[in-house]
């Protein structure tokens, strides 16, 4: 232990491993200050890494240079592609995973990077000289110097757990609250709010009768998170689906009264996209069953998380409502749910880079920013991680746009639109969600990581000559044509009306039951040297045929981008006087003035700008 570092992250969950990983990656020394090591990347919630738009987001990381994928891939027991039956704009992978062997693979990756230690212990004091970080004090009186302060503190600060009338201090079962983090921030005029999460109990897996669930298992052919993995080999591990009644629903209306929720007792708001059984009973009274999901913990463990009944009743009628439920008539429970209500500091207090408005040197990352999920915490630490370090180094900040990647989405909303809820990231909250597939993550946003030091250049190499390939292939379809005989005898195979001229590969592709691949290995067209080559790459056929299929409207997607582009192009000066602009609405000018928009782009996103605002606005920096 050192007693200065450049950076300190405080906090081991997924926003504080990506941060402090990638700016030691970057150079830099790093202390991530934890109260327990072995809790670092600990799945406090559900045993998944992905899902709907989540799983971009993880893609997102990864091609930048971030853990997560690989940490979900290393720990792995089951693969899905969610949404194969719409298109591929909204395909989000999805992975079971192994508890314990998540935080054992986060734990090691932290361990094995140079310039990087982890302390154990709590940050209760930060020290600020003229506007400026400058160093912590741990709750055992430790000093610790610094040029810049990641706070990823979770559900932590001031946390208090809720399991029916009884209340316990603490962000997560049987760990302590974080303090002192807060109560400094009030002091510098920071603003701060109550919010609410919750997880569902665990039960034995011994207990269940799994004859009467529905099994769901995973994907014939899966596919790892990581661009770096290899496709994955291993036998995978079901999950079970079952669902609740009219029975169950009864049972915990006879607990409302003892809700921490329905009574008050909780005062933070919940999320939304995420809610209880209770608020689901309670929001959806016509409906009399709801899904639920018995997903295992690991590959060897007896543990089941059930998921979507996140509760916080008495654990008897916990229980009680538990044994109603098909396949949970003899459950045994190894532990309640319980709801947990911590403080986070509404994100229009910060920058686009997640550095904080009133202190330098501060960057704020994941729950702290009143987002909800692991993945939206990662995707947070690592853009923080990386913009401390070239804070430090005099480098230009990285921001990434709306037009960029779901991360610009994230942290465009959080910034510009604040949130007085968990927020959780879906593909609807992304206009470009066409351009922005998780399939072309590498594609977007590995020249960035890179650039940063934290992708390799041999992974970079295989990037750039796959998208050689695709560029090479996808003019050739749209340039060369097939004659009837070369082309019938495919489409008969798959069901594909006939052509009765030379027809353009590019058409034939574009038909819904045609694959590029078939298309691509046919007589004449095969031995191109860089059809050969795409044909010995599936993820650049896979890249060839969305790019063919919905070419029209992808052209018309980067059309809008760049009219995005120009709005966003139009730079505000940091400091400048709104209120020498008299036409601006009473709400815009005190909107602008508290969010402190970059561009005229991001001043149109704030929610009370108008659009009338923005006229105005743009004619004025016009002159």
């Amino acid at each position: 232990m050192k007693n200065s570092y450049d950076i300190v992250v405080v906090g081991g969950g997924h926003a504080g491993i990506e941060a402090a990983s990638a700016s030691a990656r970057m150079g830099h020394s790093v202390a991530l200050v934890t109260m327990d090591a072995d809790a670092i990347g600990r799945m406090s919630c559900n045993p998944a890494i992905g899902g709907t738009a989540k799983g971009h987001l993880v893609r997102e990381i990864d091609a930048l240079g971030g853990l997560m994928g690989r940490i979900a891939d290393a720990s792995a027991i089951q693969y899905k592609m969610l949404n194969r039956s719409k298109g591929p704009a909204v395909w989000s992978p999805r992975s079971q995973n192994d508890r314990d062997a998540y935080a054992a693979a986060a734990k090691a990756q932290l361990e094995q990077t140079p310039g990087l230690d982890i302390l154990a212990g709590s940050v209760s004091l930060l020290h600020v000289e003229d506007d400026r970080v400058v160093g912590v004090t741990t709750s055992d009186g430790v000093e610790i110097r610094c040029r810049a302060l990641i706070v990823c503190a979770g559900t932590f600060l001031n946390a208090a757990m809720y399991t029916g009338l009884e209340k316990s201090i603490g962000g997560r079962f049987g760990e302590h609250p974080a303090t002192g983090i807060t109560e400094t921030l009030l002091r510098y005029g920071f603003e701060s709010g109550r919010l609410k999460t919750g997880t569902p109990p665990r039960v034995s897996l011994d207990s269940l009768n799994l004859d009467e669930t529905t099994l769901a298992p995973g994907d014939e052919h899966p596919e790892p998170f990581s661009f770096q993995s290899p496709r994955p080999a291993f036998e995978q591990v079901p999950c079970y689906i079952t669902h609740t009644n009219a029975e169950t629903h009864g049972v915990m209306r006879g607990g409302f009264e003892q809700s921490p929720m329905f009574t008050g007792r909780i005062q933070g708001a919940g999320p939304r996209y995420c809610p209880s059984i209770e608020d689901k009973i309670v929001r959806f009274s016509e409906r009399d069953s709801h899904h639920l999901f018995l997903e295992p913990e690991g590959r060897r463990s007896n543990v089941v998380y059930v998921n979507g009944f996140s509760s916080s009743l008495p654990a008897d009628i916990q229980l009680r409502a538990l044994r109603t439920v098909p396949g949970l008539r003899d459950v045994e429970m190894i532990r309640p749910g319980y709801a947990v209500e911590y403080d986070f500091f509404p994100p229009h207090q910060l920058h686009l880079t997640l550095e904080t408005r009133a202190i330098r040197g501060l960057y704020l990352a994941g729950q702290v920013n009143g987002t909800s999920g692991y993945e939206e915490a990662a995707a947070q630490g690592l853009v923080a991680g990386i913009n401390a370090a070239l804070a430090l180094e005099g480098k230009e900040p990285f921001i990434l746009a709306r037009s960029d990647a779901y991360i610009g989405v994230l942290i465009d909303d959080l910034v510009n639109k604040g949130t007085l809820e968990p927020y959780r990231m879906f593909t609807s909250r992304a206009e470009y969600r066409l351009l922005l597939r998780q399939d072309n993550a590498d594609r977007r946003l590995m020249p960035a990581g890179h650039r940063f030091g934290l992708i390799p250049d041999d992974v970079y190499a295989a990037v750039r000559d796959r998208e050689e390939i695709i560029s090479a292939v996808r003019t050739l379809v749209e340039s060369r044509t097939a004659s009837p005989d070369v082309l019938n005898p495919y489409l008969a195979s798959v069901q594909s009306s006939p052509v009765t001229q030379n027809e353009f590969l590019g058409k034939i592709i574009r038909r819904e039951e045609v694959r590029a691949a078939g298309v691509l290995g046919l007589d004449g067209i095969a031995g191109d040297a860089q059809v050969s080559a795409a044909l010995a790459d599936p993820r650049a056929v896979e890249q060839v045929e969305i790019e063919t299929k919905y070419m029209g409207y992808i052209e018309r997607q980067q059309r809008d981008v760049e009219k995005f582009g120009q709005a966003e192009s139009m730079l505000i000066p940091e400091h400048f006087d709104y209120s020498r602009i008299h036409s601006l609405s009473s709400e815009g000018r005190e909107k602008l003035m508290r969010v402190r928009p970059r561009s005229v782009g991001q001043a149109s996103r704030i929610s009370g700008v108008s659009s009338s605002d923005v006229s105005i606005l743009m004619v004025y920096m016009k002159k």
